[in-house]
Order: C-alpha cells, then structure tokens, then sequence
C-alpha cells in the first residue's frame, strides 16, 4: 500500500524554514493567490518547473466573466448549472458569478491584456452551452499564456514572495489534524520542512492519467494525492472532461483546439464528410463537451475511424488567422492550413471536475490546508465544466482563499515527528514503464464511455499495482507516479460506483441520469473510505 508519508523523514533533523503561507503550483490559481495574500503576510510559491510551466500556459478559449450589458450574472449562473447536470452547488456557482467581474478586473489591474476591438472594447466571445458572448481572450487564442506572462512578471516584483522553481512538494505533514508544512525535495534532491500557517494546493489536473491528453506533462494529480495521503476529502473524481476537439494527426502531439473555434463556426464533420451534430443536440456543435466528445466517439465507432474533422473553411482567412494565430501556426506545422483544411480532431483527455473538496473559502476538511483552481472541488462545476469558467474559478476562490488566511491564529508549535519505513521491504524501481500501464488501463476502461467489466477490469489492476508498492521514490517521476495511482484509483472506484450516466461520467451500462438514486457525490478518504454526499444544494 501506499503509505501516508511517501518519504522517510525526521522534522527535529530536516532544515527548516518558516512562512505565512506556503503555496503549491504556479497556475493562475497559484499565481494569483500568492500576490493576494503577499498583501499582508510572506508568502513561498513553490513550481516543481518554471514559474510559467503550467497548464494555465495552455490554456485557449478564454475567462468566463459578465462584462456585457446583455449579459447577466443570472444568466452566467443558468448556464453553468445546466451545463454541470445536477451536481453544481448553487452557492458556489452563484459566488462564482457575482465574484467574477471584480477578479477580472484585478487580473486586468495585474497587467493582463485581453483583446479588444478597433473602438478600444473587450471583444467577446462565445463557447459551447453558454447563451451569451461573455468570453474574454489574449492574443486570439492565447488567453492562458498571456495571463501567466501577466502574473508571473507581478510575481517576481514582491518582496513578501518567494519563488522555488525547480522543487517539488512531496506530501504535507499534519498534527492534531491540521496541516502544519510541507515537505519539500530541492532540485539538488536534498529535502527540507517548510513550516506554514496555511498550505494552498493549486497544483493543477490530472490530464496524465491518460495517454492522451491537452495537459502537459506536468498535471500529474499531485494535489489530490497529497491531501488524500493527509486525510482530506476527494469529490467527485469520476468526472472528467475529454475535450471534443484535440488535434489528432500523425506526429503531432493532441494539442488542443479551441472550442472558441467552433464558437467562430467551425463546424464536425464525420468521415464521410457529414456534419452530424444535428442528430445529438440541439445546440450542435456548440452542445455541451460531454454530449459532444460522446458524439464524436459514436461517429469514429460507426465508420470504424480514428478521427472525425473540424471544418471553418468557410470562414474568412483573415478572421482565422486574427482569431486563432496559435492553433493555425501549430496546424501550419504539420502540413495543415485551417484556412482550407479540415482539421482531424479526436477527444482527449482535458479537466478533472472533481478534486479536493473546499468549502466556500477553499478550505478543505484537513484544517489550514486550502485547495484552489483544477485540483479542488468547489461545487462550481458539477458533473460537467462550462467553458471557460475554469480561469474564472481559480481568482475568485484564490481571493476568498486570502481573506480566510488573514483571519488564521498563528500556528501552535510544531512538533517533533520521525517517519521511518524498514528499508528492508523495500527496493528502488523505475516507474516510467509502470506509468505507461497505468494510463493504458486508464485509456481502455476509464475514457470517455465506461462499463461495469471494464472499470472492475482496471480497479482490480490498479488496485494490484497500489498494494505491490514497494519502490523507493527518489526522482519527481517517482512521486508523481504514485500521486497518479492515488488518483486513478479513486477515480475508478468512484467510476465503478455510479450506476448512471451524467456529464462527465457515461456508463454504456446504464445510459441514462438517476436523478432518484444518484444525484448525489461520492466522497473518498483515508479515514471514511467512500461515502454518499447529499447534493441538497445542488441546482438543475
């Protein structure tokens, strides 16, 4: 079994340091935290890379927010909750909506430059299943990229944070059930114990856990793995999001393609050239994720393909060049002119709704160990993510993360605590090909259609791999393999569990949604194991 601690360590021997706040992840969520609460306390911002590696890097389509006049937070609110099928917390999608503008407004404030149009406006865009233009983008499609560039140059400027690129954070130690640190493995492989007054999971997703993936190599579930080796609750896990549209052509990497393009028009067609959305919804391509990546699937199964195609070669160059100067220099690459080109995209893995369970304050249910962004569980999403209401997420929750930080009492003392495994049950292994066969079972049994053989298939497989866990972990890779196989486990169990299709999660066993009997969550900790969550504040 994978132990609580991963690591053996002695915090009366390790070198010490102090902060206010410790935080992990250099995303927009992590970002944006740390200059929040640098206002008023020290703060340390730990990046297992680069200060800009990050899935916010990636990030296309844009932020989600009501800045229009014909837009409402109402309507924002309507569409998010229709789009997560059940499982949103309607407090948290209604703070997400009347919170939104004003964070928006401090990104813009930290230097980020949206696009705007000759009258010097916030150009606008729409996405699928929202009912207004509400997106605001960077450089086209370079909405994520220009945020990190944006946050990371106010990062560097402040005093009270310290930046430690390079280092990894491999678990969190508690006492009394509160967090109290982090320890923390230097570039050099040497480790130490960062003593903190509040701990901020913003490590980003999970896209690893799949073969195919939108997400760097870098989103490796490592803030669930934590919090759940600490005894804190994970929500919600089975739902993942595989975006529709991911390039799928040979020798190129599944590099995304906006939804934002279908927003412009783009229209799918299936091997033969058909459009076919019309027969799946009524919104068609701009249909909510889950029903579109299913409909792709269900057309690649008919034909017997490998891809479907993404065409807007009815629109003009000069608004596909302007529009998506990212996408279309990537496509260029590879031989692909989206300008007269259709564009072979295939579903891939992309979000994880589910993650640490936060309260309103992102607070999770282990004391002064907060979670922000992709790898927390607000209740925002439900069992579906609304496009582009991630970036959104991550500043709000991280604002509301810094006001209950301010209000913490100190931290009582810390003490001493040895963790030490018997060295003699235990080897050193290499973990890339253990990986490899982690995200092929994940890709076969747990992707975008699932059933009862398939899922007790993997949970029997994963499950073998988590109890013959013997290695000694030494290498990032080592620890961000078992930070996967925590998550691929929960994830499938939660998989196996649900006996019903609802957003990101479809059973071809049981095809429909249960609103009787599941409309509920499904809770897993170390202390409780799995339990049934009420959704009672839970909207349609």
């Amino acid at each position: 079994m994978i132990p609580r601690y991963i690591v053996d360590f002695d915090l009366h021997a390790l070198p010490r340091r102090k902060t206010k706040v410790a935080i992990i992840g250099a995303g927009i969520a992590g970002l944006y935290t740390a200059l929040q609460t640098s206002e008023y306390a020290d703060v340390v911002l730990i990046s297992k890379k680069e200060l800009d590696d990050s899935n916010t890097r990636w990030a296309q389509g844009g932020i989600a927010a009501v800045t229009a006049k014909t837009d409402t937070p109402a309507l924002h609110r309507q569409d998010t909750l229709i789009a997560g099928a059940g499982l949103c917390s309607y407090d948290a999608v209604d703070v997400l909506v009347h919170e939104g503008p004003d964070r928006l407004q401090e990104l813009i404030a930290y230097g980020t430059e949206f696009d705007r149009d000759e009258q010097g406006h916030y150009e606008l865009t729409q996405e699928g299943a929202h009912s207004k233009r509400r997106i605001l983008h960077a450089n086209g499609d370079a909405t994520g990229a220009e945020i990190v560039r944006a946050l990371s140059a106010r990062v560097m400027e402040q005093p009270n944070i310290t930046v430690l690129e390079h280092h990894f954070a491999i678990d969190v130690v508690t006492q009394n059930d509160e967090c109290v640190g982090v320890i923390v493995r230097e570039p050099n492989g040497e480790l130490f114990f960062l003593e903190a007054d509040a701990t901020v999971l913003a490590t980003g997703g999970a896209g690893q856990l799949y073969r195919y993936t939108t997400n760097p190599e870098i989103a490796t579930a490592d803030g669930i793995g934590i919090a759940y080796r600490a005894g804190a609750r994970i929500r919600d896990v089975e739902f993942i999001q595989f975006h529709p549209t991911a390039l799928y052509y040979p020798g190129a990497p599944r590099f995304l393609i906006s939804e934002a393009v279908r927003g412009e028009g783009a229209v799918l067609r299936n091997s033969n050239g058909e459009r076919f959305m019309d027969k799946y919804h009524p919104q068609k391509e701009l249909a909510p994720r889950d029903v579109v990546a299913r409909a792709i699937v269900s057309e690649m199964e008919k034909a017997n393909a490998t891809n479907v195609f993404l065409d807007i070669t009815h629109e003009s160059a000069e608004l596909i060049r302007h529009r998506f100067p990212t996408i279309y220099q990537f496509c260029l690459q590879y031989g692909l002119d989206m300008v007269t080109d259709w564009i072979p995209v295939a579903p891939a893995c992309h979000y994880m709704m589910g993650g640490v369970q936060t309260d309103l304050h992102g607070e999770t249910s282990t004391k002064r160990l907060f979670a922000c962004g992709e790898a927390s569980s607000t209740g925002v999403h439900g069992a579906n993510r609304l496009a582009s209401n991630s970036l959104s997420e991550a500043v709000v929750f991280g604002h509301r993360i810094s006001e209950r930080i301010k209000e913490l009492p100190d931290l009582p003392d810390v003490l001493p605590k040895r963790v030490v495994a018997d060295p003699g049950q235990r080897h050193a292994a290499g973990t890339r090909e253990k990986r490899v066969k982690l995200q092929k079972l994940m890709l076969r049994y747990v992707s975008v259609k699932r059933d009862e053989k398939g899922l007790r298939k993997a949970l029997e497989e994963l499950e073998r791999m988590e109890q013959d866990f013997q290695d000694i972990p030494m290498e990032r890779e080592d620890f961000e393999y078992l930070n996967l196989l925590n998550t691929a486990v929960l994830t499938t169990r939660a998989a196996l569990m649900r006996e019903e299709s609802r957003g990101g999660h479809y059973r071809i066993d049981f095809p429909e949604k249960d609103d009787l009997i599941w409309r509920k969550h499904l809770v897993q900790s170390i202390s409780a194991g799995v339990q049934e969550e009420s959704g009672k504040n839970d909207v349609e």
